[in-house]
């Protein structure tokens, strides 16, 4: 994938995954990689923005694999965000898709 799309919506991405259920880091990197692959380095500094501004909040969980996880739940602030994402991202889509419709693209010439 074109890394100038994924990083478009990467941020929406994240804020759905933990919309869904409340994750830790490497769980979260393996739930976005099934969208867009991504790594750890990428992540983690996305997590820790989304903390910052408020959409996430953190918990430790002990794990029995080693040190407690930090987990990240989604703040009301960030299912704002998500939402307002969310409208932006099929706006810009339907947009994308009417524009290729209206081109021909789909026709030989």
């Amino acid at each position: 994938m074109n890394t100038q799309f994924k990083k478009g919506v990467l941020e929406m991405i994240v804020l759905l995954s933990v919309y869904k259920k409340d994750m830790y880091g490497y769980e979260l990197v393996s739930e976005v990689s099934k969208v867009v692959n991504v790594n750890e380095g990428t992540i983690y500094p996305l997590l820790k923005r989304l903390t910052n501004e408020h959409y996430f909040e953190t918990y430790l969980v002990e794990s029995s694999e080693g040190p407690p996880r930090k987990y990240y739940r989604i703040t009301y602030s960030g299912k704002e965000r998500m939402n307002e994402l969310l409208g932006e991202w099929n706006e810009f889509h339907e947009t994308v898709n009417n524009f290729i419709k209206e081109s021909d693209l789909h026709e030989e010439r």
